[in-house]
C-alpha cells in the first residue's frame, strides 16, 4: 500500500508543470536566497538597507523600516519596526514580508533566525568594499525584480570610483585621522569602507593596522601617530571636536590648519551616495596637500 501511494506521488509530480526558475542571489552570510517571484513587500532592517532597497528601485515595495531610516525622504514616512537594539517581530510578522533585509552589524542574528522559522526569507547586507556597495543594489533589484536598473546604478557607481582611482593615483601621501566619536575616541581601521576611501584619494590611515574595525584609542596615541590631517564627519557641531584638537599645537594637523569637517551620512552609510563622500573626502586631502 506504502509502496503503491509512492509511485501516485511520483506520477503527480511528473504529471505537474515546472514553476518558473527561482530568483537567486547570495548574501553576506555566503548563502543562496531564493524567491519564488519578485519580492513586493519589503522589510528594511537598517538604514542603509532602506537607501539600497530605494537605490535598486524598490522603493515602492517597502513596507517598512528600522529606526533612522530618513533617506531618500519618502523613507521617513514609513511604519517603523525596530532598530539596532530590538525589533519588534510580531510587527513584521503582521506585514507579511515576502523579503526582509538584514545588516550583519547592526541586526541580531537570533532575532532574525526566529523569523527565517517562522517562514519569513531573510537577505543579510554588509558592505566592506566599494564592490559590495554595487553587488547590493544589483542583487536587491534582481529579488524585487528590476534587475536592469539596479545594473545602470551599479555600474554608475563602479564608474565614479574607477574615476577617483585614476585621478587620485600617484597623489602624495597624507596622513589622516579620522575620528568618528569624541568620548571614547574612536577610529576605523584599514577594513572600513571610509578607510578605503581615505586610501583611494591617496591618503594614509594611521590607524589602518589596529586589530578591530572601530578601534577606541587615547589621546596619547593620536600625539604619537602625528596625523597631517584630522577629519570627522557630521552637522556642524562636530565641530567642537575639531577645536578640542587646538590645544595640541605640536600635532602636524594643528600646526597645518588641516582640521576638516566632511558632510554627514555620505562616508557614514556604505551606500551609492558614497561615491559623492568619497568624492568630497578627495577634494578635503587635495587641500590638506596643499598646507604641507
Amino acid at each position: 500500500m506504502i509502496q503503491r501511494g509512492l509511485v501516485l506521488l511520483v506520477a503527480c509530480l511528473v504529471l505537474v508543470p515546472l514553476t518558473a526558475q527561482a530568483i537567486c542571489a547570495g548574501d553576506a552570510l555566503d548563502r543562496q536566497v531564493c524567491l519564488e517571484t519578485p519580492a513586493r513587500r519589503v522589510v528594511s532592517l537598517s538604514p542603509g538597507a532602506t537607501e539600497l532597497l530605494f537605490s535598486a528601485g524598490a522603493g515602492d515595495r517597502v513596507v517598512a523600516v528600522s529606526a533612522w531610516s530618513d533617506y531618500p525622504a519618502e523613507a521617513a514616512s514609513l511604519p517603523q519596526v525596530g532598530d539596532s537594539n530590538r525589533l519588534d517581530l510580531e510587527a513584521i510578522v503582521s506585514l507579511a514580508p515576502d523579503l526582509v533585509v538584514a545588516w550583519v552589524d547592526g541586526n541580531s542574528r537570533s532575532q532574525l533566525e526566529r523569523l527565517e522559522n517562522l517562514g519569513v526569507t531573510v537577505f543579510w547586507l554588509a558592505p566592506r568594499t566599494f564592490n559590495d556597495i554595487a553587488m547590493a543594489v544589483e542583487n536587491l533589484a534582481l529579488l524585487t525584480g528590476d534587475a536592469t536598473i539596479g545594473q545602470h546604478r551599479a555600474d554608475a557607481f563602479r564608474a565614479d570610483i574607477a574615476e577617483l582611482q585614476a585621478r587620485y593615483d600617484g597623489a602624495s601621501p597624507v596622513r589622516v585621522f579620522f575620528q568618528i566619536w569624541d568620548q571614547p575616541l574612536m577610529t576605523v581601521n584599514r577594513e572600513e569602507l571610509i578607510s578605503k576611501a581615505i586610501e583611494l584619494c591617496g591618503g594614509v590611515n594611521v590607524f589602518g593596522h589596529l586589530p578591530r574595525l572601530v578601534p577606541r584609542l587615547s589621546i596619547e596615541a593620536v600625539l604619537a601617530a602625528n596625523p597631517q590631517a584630522i577629519v570627522t564627519a557630521g552637522d556642524a557641531g562636530k565641530d567642537t571636536w575639531l577645536k578640542e584638537w587646538q590645544q595640541y599645537p605640536e600635532l602636524a594637523a594643528v600646526s597645518l590648519g588641516n582640521l576638516f569637517l566632511e558632510p554627514p551620512d555620505l562616508l557614514a552609510r556604505p551606500t551609492l551616495r558614497f561615491a559623492q563622500g568619497a568624492r568630497h573626502l578627495c577634494q578635503t586631502l587635495e587641500q590638506a596637500r596643499a598646507n604641507l
